[in-house]
């Protein structure tokens, strides 16, 4: 993508570098050991800036081509590589998932207490509902009742040891946590999906990727592994020293005066399952990419589905998928309990493939109507302002997402440096 001046595009040079300075804030307060950060507006990158490390042992500095673990970043891709063969006729959103995975028509629906108190579905579960994650499906690590602990139970949170297709046979094993389309869950929905991808396409979803998009795009450092030649690039993953859980409220520190406790390693480079690829192709969150590889994603999206000669999907499809598709307009706090955070619920719809923002003054943050979003586990994230032309690519390896306010304050720090 070409840089342009920020002035030429309606931003402020002189107020950029107060996201500069925020963003080196975050390494020098050991928040996190390195980040990027991108911003572009009406097709052309105004920003891009790094800071701190990718590994605090080698000292290697993070840089533009850093290769991260996206995490749930994949699931836009996914949702993305659905709606293609939505377009080419493979399926109708409404279908019922058991059409295509016969094991999930006598899925039960747990009624709470043990797992013995069930109930047949009262409707199916349909496409549109593993895309809005309003299935009934959840996630093992969300630790919140006898279903997501039997997720656990059964390894079904990133096995990449098991087959994508043996996957989902043992999951529709375990009762739905609701009716389908009742609640909001964030959950395992994406991985369904992507499973639907390969029965659609007659391919894996790694080939369905590679020779759909990421080929078609130029995101040559996006896959479900990281080349050996190629391992010199791949950023450690870190997690706090102390006081980080998982879904907890984020801790009152002020980058710019407080010092955080520190980081320890998680996952290493040298010993990281990524360097090898795997079994299981999580389209809910196994990717790696880089910052230059999803801010061409992030473009196509931006431009209605098309990138350079390069088309994906049709402007309407696009349009369709910023749409709020929970019932009745409903927010996300409406829906479920905010248990995550990956978003904001207040104010937060959610559409095909991520979340949607209907009301920024319910929702407490400086945004426009139809911004969408979604984020990664560590702590990456991504968003789109069609009304502002705009969209911000933020990677970084610092798990969980929970432990600072890094989006808030970082959207604040965005939209502060518009002009018009």
């Amino acid at each position: 993508m070409e840089r342009t001046k920020p002035e030429s595009v309606g931003m402020s040079s002189e107020r950029l570098t107060q996201v500069s300075a925020w963003l080196e804030a975050q390494v020098s307060s050991e928040r996190l050991a390195g980040a990027s950060l991108a911003i572009a507006r009406r097709g052309q990158i105004v920003y891009q800036q790094t800071a701190g490390v990718s590994d605090q042992g080698t000292g290697q500095a993070f840089a533009d081509d850093t290769i991260v673990r996206i995490f749930s970043m994949t699931k836009p891709i996914t949702t993305v590589a659905a709606m293609m063969l939505y377009e080419q006729g493979s399926f109708q959103l409404d279908d019922p998932v058991s059409k295509y995975l016969p094991e999930f028509a006598d899925t039960p629906v747990w009624l709470g207490g043990d797992l013995t108190k069930t109930e047949p579905q009262t409707t199916r579960m349909t496409v549109r509902q593993l895309m809005t994650h309003t299935s009934g499906l959840t996630y093992g690590f969300m630790n919140q009742n006898v279903v997501d602990a039997d997720y656990r139970t059964r390894g079904l949170d990133q096995n990449k040891e098991t087959l994508l297709a043996d996957w989902v046979d043992e999951l529709a094993e375990v009762p739905l946590i609701c009716q389908p389309g009742t609640e909001w869950h964030y959950s395992v929905s994406t991985d369904v999906l992507g499973r639907l991808v390969e029965i659609w396409s007659g391919q894996s979803l790694a080939e369905f990727f590679e020779q759909e998009i990421f080929g078609p795009l130029g995101m040559q450092d996006t896959g479900f592994a990281v080349p050996e030649d190629q391992a010199h690039r791949f950023s450690s993953l870190y997690r706090p020293a102390s006081g980080a859980v998982m879904g907890a409220a984020s801790p009152p520190v002020d980058p710019l005066k407080d010092r955080d406790p520190g980081l320890l390693l998680l996952d290493a480079v040298a010993t990281s399952p990524y360097l090898r690829s795997p079994r299981f192709y999580s389209g809910g969150g196994g990717l790696v990419s880089t910052m230059g590889d999803y801010c061409r994603f992030c473009q196509m999206l931006m431009d209605g589905g098309i990138l350079g000669q390069t088309r994906l999907l049709s402007p309407k499809t696009i349009e369709y998928m910023r749409l709020n598709q929970l019932p009745n307009g409903a927010d996300l706090a409406a829906m479920g309990q905010a248990v995550w955070s990956e978003t904001n619920y207040e104010g937060i719809g959610f559409g095909i493939g991520w979340a949607v923002v209907i009301d920024p003054v319910k929702a407490n943050i400086v945004a426009s109507v139809g911004e969408h979003h979604w984020g990664g586990a560590a702590s990456t994230f991504f968003w789109l302002d069609p009304k502002e032309e705009l969209f911000v690519v933020f990677l970084t390896q610092l798990l969980p997402s929970s432990t600072y306010p890094l989006r808030r304050e970082l959207r604040a720090q965005v939209y502060q440096a518009l002009l018009e």
